[in-house]
């Protein structure tokens, strides 16, 4: 006998989590831009058979236990979506999932305390900033220590750039094109904080005034992504405050804060203002999409020529479906030659918190990645996302490779400022 989902009990999720279980067709067209598929070769580690055993779970007939360790190996990288023919939303079914079951999952006392450190850690750059401070020190003992543990202290840089707070507002140079809000990011002004100032930079170029929000949060993808829509929820909301409406669009840097921000009326569903996120994640754009929207202002040409391999972040290709607009940018200096890895849609294994809650898989995605990125004989690569840049680096470190890795908008203030030779590998 066929079960059905008793969708009365799911909440204002439902709809999210009952639709891409009925679009699927289970046709295996995603299999091969799975990375977890791909590398450990199970159909329960496959999109479609995550799907099925969702459906049982909701259905009632397979326990949640016996899912569990094949949901929690997805990466949520939405390459699957890609791939599709039948347009299953997984994206939303996985996050929507994830939050239906959190109240109700047993987790190890382990897996609590990391999963909190996390949570109350990452979103908030001063206690990162300390954390990562405090961590330094014991990369020495990381062979000693649990995995997870030492896959965290392993992510750690050898040193963090200094802080570099940004202004209020950045005015436009000359006439002004367009008016925009930036969202400011959290591990992002830590570990890399040139990316935003660059972003300030490359935006004003192209007659673009910015204005960065006070009493911004985190975007909360962290906590959405992993099922704690309970953490998440204020963070949007804080957001909501904070952003203005009289802007052509709120500017992100980072991939996955920019799909996290355009998931707001999925994360507040049901509530009071679940209308007015909606409203704020259609004016959510990525900082490459707007920047080509309103025609970027060639940068002069490149006093030496350089190889570029370009990394397409999950967040930004899959689940924000833009893969044009940075190529398009980065055709556009004159000098520059851009190359393509081969396996562009497998996820390099960062995925928020996945390179720590899941260091050896991880590990495994993140080696192939940059050895094929490294394979392109690039100079330098260029991605979207500060956790890929993160991820990638490591590896190639890991090879013994010291390669360049920036982010689009930092290639884009350098060519303005004839200056990208040379820039430093992470």
């Amino acid at each position: 006998m066929r079960h059905t989902i008793a969708t009365d009990t799911l909440g204002p999720r439902g709809p999210a989590l009952t639709a891409p279980i009925d679009a699927c067709v289970h046709c295996g067209f995603c299999l091969p831009s799975c990375p977890t598929y791909v590398t450990l070769g199970e159909e329960m580690d496959s999109p479609r058979g995550r799907i099925l055993l969702m459906k049982e779970v909701l259905e009632g007939t397979l326990e949640l236990d016996s899912a569990l360790p094949y949901l929690d190996n997805c990466l949520g990288c939405q390459a699957c979506e890609t791939a599709c023919p039948s347009g299953v939303h997984y994206g939303e079914l996985i996050t929507g999932f994830r939050a239906h079951v959190e109240p109700v999952r047993r987790r190890p006392a382990a897996a609590r305390l990391q999963r909190r450190l996390l949570l109350e850690t990452l979103p908030f750059p001063r206690r990162f900033a300390l954390a990562a401070r405090l961590g330094r020190p014991a990369r020495a003992l990381a062979e000693r220590l649990p995995s997870p543990l030492a896959a965290m202290l392993a992510l750690i840089p050898d040193r963090l750039p200094p802080a570099a707070p940004l202004p209020a507002r950045m005015p436009a140079q000359g006439p002004r094109r367009a008016r925009v809000a930036l969202l400011a990011g959290c591990a992002q002004q830590v570990l890399d904080p040139d990316i935003n100032w660059a972003a300030l930079r490359v935006l004003a170029a192209n007659g673009i005034e910015t204005v960065i929000p006070p009493g911004q949060a985190c975007c909360g993808a962290l906590a959405m992504h992993t099922g704690a829509s309970e953490r998440a929820r204020p963070l949007a909301r804080a957001n909501l405050a904070a952003f203005p409406t009289d802007v052509d669009a709120i500017i992100t840097t980072a991939a996955g804060c920019g799909s996290g921000m355009r998931e707001y009326g999925l994360l507040l569903a049901g509530e009071p203002d679940a209308e007015a996120g909606a409203a704020l994640a259609e004016r959510v754009c990525d900082v490459a999409t707007f920047l080509d929207r309103v025609g970027l202002i060639a940068p002069p040409p490149l006093p030496e020529p350089i190889t570029v391999a370009y990394h397409d972040a999950c967040h930004l290709a899959h689940a924000q479906r833009e893969r044009t607009a940075p190529r398009r940018l980065l055709g556009a200096i004159d000098g520059l030659t851009l190359v393509e890895p081969a396996e562009w849609e497998l996820c390099c294994g960062s995925a928020g918190t996945y390179n720590v809650e899941h260091p050896e898989l991880a590990r495994r995605l993140g080696a192939r990645k940059a050895a094929n990125l490294r394979a392109t004989g690039a100079e330098l690569i260029v991605t979207a996302n500060i956790g890929c840049l993160t991820q990638i680096g490591l590896h190639l470190r890991e090879a013994g490779v010291e390669m360049a890795l920036l982010h689009t908008v930092q290639v884009l203030d350098r060519a303005y400022a004839h200056a990208l030779k040379g820039a430093p590998p992470r």
